[in-house]
């Protein structure tokens, strides 16, 4: 049962962070035609600007989970690389109880009132809609990229649970490896 879910939650993760890539690629291509644009011609378009920052910001929000899912993430890693699987298991499982979860949960907690300002003013009752910075020319997608923070919570929170899981059942005696990686098809 265990098993499958930390399946599904990988499934998930590996899923969101192949498509979230091509924000990558997206990315590289818009900063090449906004250079073109600015050195060539002259020109600015503040929306093609903005859409770095969304796409920048879409890149590590759902790509973080991707990269857990990867043991590919940052750390400091003096001991962790070379110690035994089970201390390894350990530091994991009380890593993912202790700091990631505790901080996804306080992210998704303290950006609550931050996303949904960004779509409804609850003194005026209207839908608002934020912009980037509030002109006419700006993008009008603030509002959707201030909830993807709540995927990322999400997505970081099912990615402590997958990794500790997998921790567990080392340490139980479930699973005779130990791997915080994916496991290949």
């Amino acid at each position: 049962m265990i098993k499958r879910i930390i399946e599904k939650i990988d499934q998930l993760n590996f899923a969101i962070g192949e498509k979230s890539i091509w924000f990558v690629l997206a990315m590289i291509v818009l900063q090449f035609i906004i250079v073109i644009l600015s050195k060539l011609f002259g020109i600015s378009f503040i929306p093609l600007d903005e859409s770095i920052w969304y796409f920048n910001g879409l890149i590590f929000m759902l790509g973080g989970a991707y990269t857990l899912l990867y043991d590919a993430h940052v750390r400091v890693d003096l001991i962790y690389r070379e110690a035994s699987d089970r201390y390894k298991a350990i530091i994991d499982l009380l890593g993912s109880f202790v700091f990631l979860l505790p901080v996804m949960f306080m992210t998704f907690g303290l950006s609550w009132g931050f996303v949904l300002d960004s779509w409804y003013n609850f003194s005026t009752n209207e839908w608002i809609f934020e912009r980037a910075d509030g002109s006419p020319t700006s993008l009008p997608l603030l509002s959707p990229f201030k909830t993807v923070i709540w995927g990322y919570a999400l997505l970081m929170a099912l990615a402590a649970l997958s990794l500790a899981g997998k921790a567990w059942a080392y340490l139980s005696g479930q699973s005779q490896t130990y791997s915080p990686k994916i496991k290949s098809e």
